[in-house]
């Protein structure tokens, strides 16, 4: 170990005068290769900032998300859209919706296709049983 040697210490601390005399000579240029694109090299680039909107919300805007990103709807905008488009098909049509809620007019027509939103009907209060007995 070089504490327990003093000399070592010594030798290693020492300047040599000769020698930086000549690193005052040298002269170093430094250049970066040239950047060459490599198949799936996108990896560590930094991402691309997403454009965001702000939703649509109604009544139930504590509910739900303040943004989100184009393209995309959050759930109350998905239902709201959905139920103006029941219940009033020929105002709300794919189209429509596709350029109010940024979105793809092939995903809001898929959209429109599979997602329908049910009515919840309610039996009157006044009566006891819904079903009659047989």
């Amino acid at each position: 170990m070089p504490l327990d040697h003093p000399e070592i210490q010594k030798e290693i601390s020492r300047k040599d005068d000769r020698l930086l005399t000549l690193l005052k000579d040298v002269y170093v240029e430094s250049r970066d290769p040239p950047v060459r694109v490599k198949d799936g090299g996108g990896e560590h680039l930094p991402c691309k900032q997403e454009e965001k909107r702000l939703t649509k919300l109604g009544h139930l805007g504590d509910l739900d998300v303040k943004k989100v990103p184009k393209g995309k709807i959050s759930i109350v905008e998905a239902l709201t859209l959905l139920n103006n488009h029941k219940l009033h098909p020929q105002i709300w049509t794919a189209e429509k919706i596709a350029a109010e809620y940024s979105l793809e007019l092939q995903e809001v027509k898929s959209l429109l296709e599979f997602f329908i939103p049910f009515a919840v009907q309610e039996f009157p209060k006044d009566t006891k049983k819904a079903i009659k007995p047989t």
